[in-house]
């Protein structure tokens, strides 16, 4: 239980059935300080529910704090705690001080040809204003008026000291806050160039804001939403898929576009691993292996293959019915061979990762995430939490997250019995699409969240801290990370945005 200190009160003033009494320190708790906040008791009266500042609509509110609301809407509800099958009651969690990310589609590239990050044909488009203009009303670290972090069990986390000290400083720091900065939006009259405003316009004119990235192009060929990106190692090359039915092959020297190729059918992902490149398809999965020059598809699956993941020599693709297939890479034929099949969700199998200890996790519009042992191909838990499609999953140190279309982003880490757990659930106001890792040039852990209302927030890890957001015309479906920095988005109009993240060195011939 938090508690807050007050040092000096010199009046009594009733207040939900407490009062406070003249002395030098009183002791109250914080759930009394969350009704009415002290600033509102000993100044500003009680606040106004739900009704907003005609002033700060205006413009011209000078209290602080102010009895009304300075946003234009009321704040979400807060969520009650729920309960999880596992066992929470003194369990330890494992800590490392390694912080490794492992993301959906496939590993990050070790190595590759040289790359240019602005080559010919990547100069810097309309959408790079100032950002001297966008962090003076965007800062790094924001205060979210949309977003609220609830802790979700109450078994111990002794082992998460680090995610639990900061992850609790944000809650504390939002819920002492009167007043909140209102969220960047992008100006829809701004994208179709018709905004009259300018720069006095209250909304971004800028594909993204915050610090420590930038976009560098935008490449534009496909007709449909984008599902698949992919940069192979030791490539040159740039890979995107598409509902359009295409595959597309982009120059990263010059960002152009060197070559399209029709499939026989929309693609539900791409990965790539080693020479190898997957593109899951209706009942089929196409490969292309770029050292042998062969193209090869591999049967078995039934409807749609919508995520796969290459692990120890191992593909996985999850398909639409539900059912996890195998295959066994590597072979003397260089062929991969089916290996297993695992049965057990009820709908269309979202994501895949591979996390430790040979742990394999999907997560499915069955609103579950199940985890597999991969020595033996069986389930041996299944998560429940969350009530809409789970979209995706990855993992993060000991921890693994997953997003819903119930407006979550949950966090899950393993007690003492082995079985995982939530710890912490961010929640907003509309449904989470896609999640992607990767560390910045300080070699801080930053978290990709892509969202329903067309944007993409880029978190600091542990704190959740927002440092920044992407924004596109519809909703962006894929996040991959490239090498020397460098981070692709797809959304839903078929663009293929290319973004740096700065600081970070380039790729050098390996």
């Amino acid at each position: 239980m938090f508690l807050l200190l007050v040092e000096t009160v010199t009046v009594g003033i009733p207040v939900d059935g407490f009062e406070l009494l003249s002395c030098y320190g009183i002791i109250m708790d914080i759930k009394a300080a969350r009704r009415v906040s002290v600033y509102n008791r000993l100044e500003g009266g009680r606040p106004m529910k739900n009704q907003v500042c005609a002033y700060w609509l205006a413009g011209r509110c000078n209290r602080d704090p102010c009895r009304f609301m300075h946003r234009e809407s009321p704040p979400p509800p807060r969520q009650t705690k729920q309960t999880h099958s596992a066992s929470p009651l003194d369990s330890r969690y494992l800590h490392s001080s390694r912080k490794t990310w492992r993301n959906p589609k496939n590993h990050t590239p070790k190595n590759g040809t040289v790359l240019t990050n602005r080559g010919a044909g990547s100069k810097r488009t309309n959408g790079e204003v100032s950002q001297q203009e966008v962090l003076a009303n965007y800062g790094r670290k924001t205060d979210r008026k949309d977003q609220e972090m609830v802790k979700t069990t109450n078994g111990s986390i002794r082992g998460q000291q680090t995610v639990q000290k900061a992850l609790t400083a944000e809650v504390v720091e939002s819920e002492s806050k009167s007043v909140q900065k209102p969220q960047p939006k992008l100006c829809k009259y701004w994208v179709t160039d018709g905004c009259v405003h300018g720069d006095k316009c209250k909304d971004v004119h800028s594909w993204f804001c915050g610090s420590g990235f930038t976009m560098l192009t935008k490449l534009e060929g496909h007709i449909k939403t984008i599902t698949g990106i992919a940069l192979p190692s030791g490539s040159d090359k740039l890979y995107s898929v598409s509902e359009d039915r295409t595959i597309r092959i982009w120059d990263c020297n010059s960002g152009q576009c060197t070559g399209a190729g029709d499939l026989d059918g929309e693609v539900g992902c791409l990965i790539s691993e080693g020479p190898w490149l997957f593109a899951g398809l209706p009942n089929a999965i196409k490969a292309w292996n770029f050292q042998a020059q062969t193209e090869l598809s591999l049967s078995g699956p039934v409807g749609q293959v919508y995520s796969m993941v290459v692990d120890n020599d191992m593909l996985f693709a999850g398909t639409e019915e539900g059912t996890i297939l195998a295959w066994k890479c590597g072979t003397e034929t260089n062929i991969p061979e089916p290996a297993a099949m695992m049965k057990g969700h009820n709908g269309a199998v979202c994501s895949l990762v591979v996390g430790a200890n040979n742990r394999l996790y999907s997560g499915s519009s069955d609103n579950t995430i199940r985890v597999w042992d991969l020595e033996t191909f069986k389930c041996i838990q299944t998560l429940h939490g969350h009530t809409r499609d789970v979209k995706s999953v990855i993992c993060w140190d000991k921890y693994l997250l997953s997003a819903s279309l119930d407006n979550t982003l949950k966090v899950w880490a393993a007690t003492e019995s082995g079985n995982l757990e939530v710890v912490y659930e961010l929640k907003e106001e509309c449904g989470v699409v896609a999640l992607c890792g990767m560390t910045d040039a300080e070699a801080q852990p930053i978290l990709f969240c892509s969202y329903k209302d067309n944007t993409v927030r880029i978190y600091d890890l542990p704190s959740f801290n927002e440092r920044g957001r992407i924004f596109s015309k519809q909703e962006v479906q894929v996040i991959q990370i490239g090498i020397g920095g460098l981070f692709f988005t797809g959304d839903a109009t078929g663009q293929l945005s290319v973004w740096e993240m700065l600081g970070v060195p380039c790729a050098v011939a390996s």
